[in-house]
């Protein structure tokens, strides 16, 4: 047996890694068990979000946003360039060397904590013992007082479109072509499939989106929605909607792709195809059977608002749990369960957790839309501005979008900020923090906002949430 620790983390995500490090500076004995290996086979951290997630597509997202500013904006500005090109394999390399310099920076973190990375696969049994088989199939098992299950999700694969890693890739095989396709298709437009989607059309290729559902992004404001729908369609990504995929064939290096809308029996051509249908979590053989922990049908693990599992002292958090796959859930989550391992009192505000698309305009929002609102039957009033009225947005040459502000209808208080335009991933915080304070829209609109700034679009927001906007003319509102 070796040592016992008073926290074992298994995973060394954005969940597991923050998790194990909080632990440590709470003075608990802590190990972090992570099995990913790097493309030269050195053990590295951060899991999905650092390695071929998160980083990774926001260093394309940031590079392709640059070149179709470089290439079809600048001009309206005033600013000359020559012929611009595209050098992908130094693209990549960048995004590369990004991934490096943060995961390096988790194993210097664990060092300055005193946690103990342990490099292997990471495996629960009963009594909180952990199995961890390394690389060349060897076990050793560790005891800790407590257990923390952090193992992250995986993409979900479809039978119709089975990856290969080349021609109809997943995700990560998104992030690693060498050169811009003519013609990309992707299956999904969720988060991913439009982020990836972006990436690639902005670089020049043809971006065919398949999806099943009968509106663009269900779970977004849909006034918002209806907007980003109208905006990507004219950057040149073609949504198809309704559309169910059927089957996948490749010939002559060409993906030939069947699938089901309104209309009938459709197919679409492409060179390269990206399946974006969402993740499941990654908790196959994770557990012994005698672990008291419980698994839905889906894969994930059961857990309390505080993320104990059904076992005593056995904790999960991140993708694996319920709610949104979102990072800084996962990272919230896993500061949460260090706290209250070490006797402290925490909990997530899970009404108050944002969600952000980067795009371009960026989408982000963060509790309720008017859809769900509506739905529960509450009342409530809106306030919304455009960036076209905001001096800040219009000198940075990105004026597309607005802010807008739901309050109730009674009490004032923010139940939800939901946003599309420049650095809406930035902005949607003020809305997070003023939900956490439990604010008012007035305490939004009493507040002094620096001139010029794109933060001036949430004052005027919540100005407008009473008919008080002062830079547009403000709508009579309708009671309701």
């Amino acid at each position: 047996m070796a040592d016992k620790f008073d926290v074992i983390v298994i995973g060394a995500g954005p969940g597991g890694y923050v998790a194990a490090i909080r632990a440590a500076q709470l003075g608990l004995k802590t190990a972090c068990v992570e099995n990913w290996k790097d493309k030269e086979g050195n053990p590295t951290f951060g899991g999905t979000c650092l390695n071929v997630g998160c980083i990774p597509s926001k260093a394309l997202l940031e590079i392709s946003h640059k070149y179709v500013e470089a290439k079809h904006g600048f001009a309206d500005q005033g600013l000359v360039v020559g012929d611009l090109s595209v050098d992908v394999p130094k693209m990549m390399e960048r995004k590369s060397t990004i991934v490096k310099n943060l995961t390096g920076g988790i194993g210097q973190l664990f060092k300055a904590n005193g946690v103990t990375p342990i490099i292997g696969r990471g495996r629960l049994l009963g009594g909180k013992q952990v199995e961890v088989t390394d690389s060349e199939g060897k076990t050793q098992t560790y005891s800790a007082e407590n257990v923390i299950l952090a193992t992250g999700s995986r993409p979900i694969e479809i039978p119709p479109a089975r990856t290969d890693g080349d021609k109809i890739v997943d995700s990560e095989g998104a992030l690693e072509f060498t050169e811009v396709p003519k013609r990309v298709g992707v299956i999904g437009a969720g988060i991913i499939g439009l982020e990836l989607g972006s990436v690639w059309a902005r670089l020049g290729a043809e971006v065919t989106v398949l999806e099943a559902q009968e509106t663009l992004l269900p779970m977004v404001d849909q006034q918002l929605a209806k907007e980003a729908m109208k905006t990507f369609t004219k950057q040149g990504l073609d949504i198809k909607l309704k559309c169910r995929v059927t089957g996948t064939e490749i010939k002559r290096g060409v993906v030939k792709v069947t699938y089901e809308d309104t209309k009938g029996t459709q197919e679409l051509k492409c060179d390269k195809l990206i399946v974006a249908v969402g993740r499941t979590p990654n908790t196959e053989n994770l557990l012994e059977g005698d672990t008291g922990v419980n698994i839905d049908e889906r894969g994930f693990v059961h857990v309390d608002d505080y993320c104990q599992t059904d076992a005593p002292g056995v904790y999960a958090v991140g993708d694996m749990v319920r709610g949104p796959m979102l990072a800084h859930k996962g990272s919230e989550e896993g500061i949460m369960v260090a706290d209250r391992i070490a006797g402290h009192k925490a909990e997530v505000n899970y009404d108050a957790i944002p969600n952000v698309i980067y795009t371009h305009p960026e989408l982000a929002w963060v509790g309720q839309t008017e859809e769900q609102l509506k739905a529960a039957g509450e009342t409530y009033k809106v306030g919304a501005f455009p960036f076209a009225a905001n001096g800040r947005a219009m000198a940075a040459h990105a004026a597309e979008g607005q802010v807008k502000i739901i309050a109730d209808e009674k009490t004032d208080r923010i139940l939800g900020m939901h946003i599309i335009g420049p650095q809406a991933s930035e902005m949607i915080a003020q809305g997070v923090i003023a939900m956490e304070f439990g604010s008012s829209a007035e305490d939004l609109a009493l507040t002094c906002f620096a001139h010029p700034t794109l933060s001036e679009t949430v004052h005027e927001a919540a100005l407008a949430v009473d008919g008080m906007a002062v830079h547009k003319a403000n709508r009579k509102r309708k009671k309701k």
